[in-house]
């Protein structure tokens, strides 16, 4: 049983190597390429060439993502930055509204209580 599972497995991988393998052939895919390989050196030097255009456009895509990203979180700190400005008005405004109120207690107890009957 173990066989027939290991078997189909092994057929399953070979029947996707193939695929893969076939796909790469067909098209040109731009990436990093070993250019010792090539034994003509303006192959060799086009070969070089191709890699660091594909290595400086890779960095340019990157920087521009990642600018969009600072971009992004500095945009979200300047909210923050507002909606703690804002809570802290309003933590002020409670603060003062709890100042006000302790006075006015301490006052009613400070005040003499008067005779119900005079």
């Amino acid at each position: 049983m173990r066989i027939i599972v290991a078997a189909r497995i092994l057929f399953a991988v070979n029947v996707l190597a193939m695929c893969m393998g076939s796909a790469g052939h067909a098209q040109d895919i731009p990436g990093i390429e070993i250019c010792t390989a090539e034994k003509a050196m303006d192959r060799r030097t086009s070969c070089l060439q191709s890699n660091i255009d594909f290595l400086q456009k890779t960095m340019t895509k990157q920087s521009l993502d990642q600018q969009q990203k600072l971009d992004a979180a500095n945009r979200q700190i300047q909210a923050l930055k507002a909606a703690l400005i804002s809570q802290q008005g309003a933590i002020d405004e409670l603060k003062a509204s709890q100042a006000k109120l302790v006075d006015e207690l301490k006052k009613k107890a400070d005040a003499p209580a008067k005779p119900a009957g005079k």
